[in-house]
């Protein structure tokens, strides 16, 4: 039968007596080392003077605290070893306080204690530390009641609040290398993902919750969005508005600036197509009229067609051959620069008093002219016929053969000696049958001419075929 708990106004000899269950002074100590940080327990030890070692470490039998009574020392010598417990133990409680309830239990096995290394040789082991004075435990007071807990203030009311994450929400904001994985981006396998709570106050918690309420695939908007929407512009004034529109214009230097520009560039272009036109179109166009020609003055011949001695201006009479330079150009009555020489065809001087004579006179200088650049340039590379080169004219009647004799690199356009009879600083002495050709120079201007002479040295009718300088 468990005896029963003696009454607090026992007498003297009671269990609640001075020195019933401990010495002397003994539980004044251990309470005041109750909130010391500084009495840490050694390894192996427990700081909570509620704990009750069953066995005590060697050595320290003599400080052990003898009972204080003679009821609880029986008690307490019967009681089995316990594992070691932390702060309460019911079982204890009941064995201290109501006696033994059952049978005794087999003491748990305890580990045996690991062999301490030993000590280097040459050095002195080191003490053991004094083992600490075993603390009597103090009486156990009786258990509470579990009671709920405490309602949690409403969110006005509170100042500052961590939220509580959930446990998905946790393990992924932990892991920086999950967020982004699929998958892991805070939704389980069985539900959306979860949303994390609120941390701000009560205007952060309310745009969350209507945040939540948010239609499914509607795009989440910034908090700041709605209030910066909301905001409507300021109107400016009417002189701002002046000194906007003023600032948004070109000053006057920057749109000179930019017409000048577009002028130079308009300038450009047309010069590219001009000089386009000049040295390629022109040579396209000159030789197709001047092919056309030629054709025309063969078929004439061909069909046996008499011509007078006397030709209008700008018709085709013979055609020039000059093998080195692989030149064959029709002749054309006059040197017009629109009906003759930009068609690309070779013009006879025949007007005025620069009127010289025709192949066909027994004495002479035949004098003709044609561009050294663009419209044809049959005469561009007259400057490298050498003295002896051949120069043929085949007209309806016979082909007359010319050797090149000598060469006037530069000269006036007003120097005509350059055609008479018998010109000038050709080399020529007397009277004869001569040849003139002549042209611009440099190339590309018209500043200066160069002349060319030659000396007929051969006159072959048609009807003996062709002369050995086009033969060949």
């Amino acid at each position: 039968m468990t005896p029963l708990r003696p009454e607090p106004d026992a007498g003297q000899g009671g269990p609640y007596a001075q020195g019933a269950y401990e010495a002397d002074g003994t539980f004044e100590s251990a309470v005041e080392r109750l909130a010391d940080p500084l009495n840490d327990p050694l390894p192996g030890r427990h700081a909570s003077p509620w704990f009750r070692a069953e066995t005590p470490p060697p050595g320290d039998e003599a400080r052990q605290v003898p009972p204080a009574g003679p009821q609880q020392a029986p008690e307490r010598a019967q009681t089995p070893p316990q594992p070691p417990h932390e702060w309460y133990d019911p079982e204890g409680y009941q064995r201290d306080w109501y006696g033994q309830q059952g049978p005794e239990q087999a003491p748990a096995p305890r580990p045996a204690p690991a062999p301490e290394p030993a000590p280097a040789p040459g050095r002195p082991p080191a003490p053991e530390p004094a083992p600490a004075p075993e603390r009597a435990p103090a009486p156990e007071p009786a258990p509470r009641p579990v009671s709920a807990p405490a309602p949690v203030a409403a969110d006005e009311t509170v100042a500052l609040r961590t939220a509580a994450v959930p446990p998905r929400a946790a393990r992924v904001a932990d892991a920086p290398g999950l967020a982004d994985a699929p998958g892991l981006s805070g939704a389980d396998d069985q539900g959306p993902a979860t949303a994390p709570l609120p941390t701000g106050g009560r205007a952060e918690r309310r745009r969350a919750a209507k945040g939540r309420g948010r239609r499914r695939g509607e795009p989440a908007r910034p908090a700041d969005a709605g209030a910066a929407a909301a905001v409507p512009a300021v109107p400016m004034s009417r002189l701002e508005a002046r000194r906007a529109a003023r600032a948004a214009k070109d000053s006057p230097a920057v749109v000179a600036s930019r017409v000048v520009g577009e002028m130079f560039i308009t300038f450009g272009v047309l010069m590219l197509l001009f000089v386009t036109y000049q040295l390629w179109w022109t040579n396209v166009r000159a030789d197709q009229i001047a092919g056309r020609e030629t054709h025309k003055i063969q078929d004439g011949w061909a069909n046996g067609a008499r011509t007078p001695g006397v030709f209008e201006p700008g018709q085709g009479f013979a055609i020039m051959h000059i093998p080195k330079l692989d030149v064959v150009a029709p002749i054309a009555e006059g040197i017009s620069k629109e009906k003759v020489l930009d068609r690309g065809m070779v013009g006879h001087y025949a007007e005025g008093k620069l009127k010289t004579a025709m192949p066909s006179a027994k004495q002479g200088n035949f004098s003709v002219a044609g561009h050294r650049n663009t419209h044809g340039e049959p005469f561009r590379y007259i400057n490298k016929l050498k003295p002896g080169d051949p120069i043929v004219v085949e007209t309806q009647d016979a082909y007359y053969t010319y050797e090149m004799t000598s060469i006037l690199p530069q000269t006036s356009p007003s120097n005509v000696s350059v055609i008479d009879p018998v010109p000038r600083q050709s080399g020529f002495t007397g009277p004869g049958r001569y040849i003139t050709l002549t042209t611009c120079t440099p190339e590309f201007t018209s500043t200066y001419r160069m002349i060319v002479w030659g000396k007929m040295v051969d006159e072959r009718p048609r009807s003996k075929g062709k002369p050995d300088a086009l033969v060949g």
